[in-house]
């Protein structure tokens, strides 16, 4: 799996609830193909820098998923199915840890607590292995 970060932009036609169901039908149909959802920022509207398809304002989703490349065309294909979706883009990140992996690694990664050793007891050892 790869890790990609998808950023894609919504009409400003829709209402703002639908909008996050467009956003939550797209995450479902990543899930479908086998994806992880790594992280989403929240959907929110913005005013674009110039207009795209006529629209001077759009709700932006941005996600980071792990999904195997050959399944990208067909993430491609629904994004572009959609009439809502003015623009996406989707690119490969840095590969990294899912924040899963990360918050369950710190669990399991117990570090050893360090037990201060007295000099007598190094000298005690020391004579047994000697002895003296």
């Amino acid at each position: 799996m790869q890790l990609y970060d998808l950023s894609y932009l919504i009409s400003p036609e829709l209402e703002e609830k639908k909008a996050k169901e467009l956003s939550q039908k797209i995450t479902d149909s990543l899930k479908e193909q086998n994806g992880v959802l790594d992280n989403a920022k929240e959907l929110t509207k913005i005013a674009l820098a110039y207009p795209i398809l006529g629209k001077k304002s759009a709700f932006l989703a941005c996600l980071d998923l792990f999904l195997s490349p050959e399944k990208i065309q067909g993430l491609k294909e629904k994004l572009r199915s959609e009439n809502n979706i003015l623009r996406f883009l989707i690119f490969v990140k840095k590969s990294k840890k899912p924040k899963f992996i990360k918050e369950l690694s710190k669990i399991s990664e117990k570090k050893p607590t360090k037990k201060k050793v007295e000099l007598k007891d190094i000298e005690k050892k020391l004579e047994e292995i000697l002895k003296f």
